[in-house]
């Protein structure tokens, strides 16, 4: 836990905004191997997380580690092009400094997008909108509460916004796309999950399971951000077929799920900018 919280987060902000002058309405983040989704975005300016004082690092394969500042659809956004993670041992509070400096920049609407391991639906390449999380990482909200961003106990009883969830839901509908429903856990990692514990987490009620967003998404409703959710499975979980985990490459979810994902995000993020 980071008694200094507030001082780090108050100094990453001066830093990111002595850099780029921007109101974002929404926050898009890009899981592992969908940061080529955005490669057509209007970019109007690119910050590094390592050029923002106090800002955590990517080092994962994959997050290239840096915020895209530009539009898309004409909408105004903040994309984060890599995300941190708690498994390479940075604190709950570190991994949500991202959102939380977003939000403060004036963002709505938090866009969350990750790769997973399916459990109810175990194929390759299938994409799910989460309408629920587990989290079984600790609270980045865990010590003294920061005010200025929300109250000390936010309510997470529709952490995932059905409104805009509806908006992704009629765009999958008109463009065919099969789109499931159901909820994401949040695993510690960085190691996959053994058989026992993806069938503790279908007995829980997950759907998928993952190693990011959770607490993120606790951030963005504490500062009350909408949240909109969706995945990409790129393997099923340990134990729901004979296959081996070996030879993950989250790098292919863009190629697997093909243009569905980059269509969803792009024409729902046009209609939400309509309504904000």
């Amino acid at each position: 836990m980071n008694d200094n919280t507030q001082e780090i987060l108050n100094r990453a902000y001066a830093s990111l905004k002595s850099q780029v002058e921007f109101s974002p309405k929404v926050l898009l983040t890009l899981g592992s191997g969908l940061g080529d989704v955005v490669e057509n975005m209007q970019v109007e300016k690119i910050v590094n997380y390592g050029d923002i004082e106090g800002m955590p690092v990517s080092t994962v394969r994959g997050h290239k580690g840096r915020f895209l500042f530009g539009y898309i659809k004409d909408v105004p956004v903040a994309v984060m092009q890599g995300r941190i993670h708690y498994y390479e041992g940075y604190t709950p509070q570190q991994c949500v400094l991202p959102a939380r400096l977003i939000g403060l920049m004036g963002a709505k609407v938090f866009f969350a997008t990750n790769v997973s391991g399916g459990i109810t639906y175990p194929e390759k390449g299938t994409l799910m909108r989460i309408t629920d999380h587990i989290s079984l990482i600790p609270s980045p909200l865990r010590g003294k509460n920061i005010a200025e961003l929300g109250v000390r106990f936010p309510d997470m009883t529709k952490a995932y916004d059905e409104e805009l969830g509806a908006i992704v839901d009629d765009v999958a509908k008109k463009h065919n796309i099969d789109l499931k429903k159901g909820v994401y856990i949040q695993m510690q990692g960085p190691n996959f999950e053994t058989a026992g514990e993806v069938r503790m987490a279908k007995i829980l009620g997950a759907d998928v399971v993952g190693m990011s967003t959770a607490i993120e998404v606790i951030a963005a409703r504490h500062m009350g951000l909408k949240v909109i959710g969706l995945t990409c499975v790129v393997n099923p979980a340990c134990g729901v077929t004979n296959e081996r985990l070996d030879n993950v490459v989250e790098e292919d979810a863009f190629r697997i799920s093909g243009d569905k994902i980059k269509t969803l995000i792009f024409e729902s993020i046009a209609k939400i900018g309509e309504i904000l």
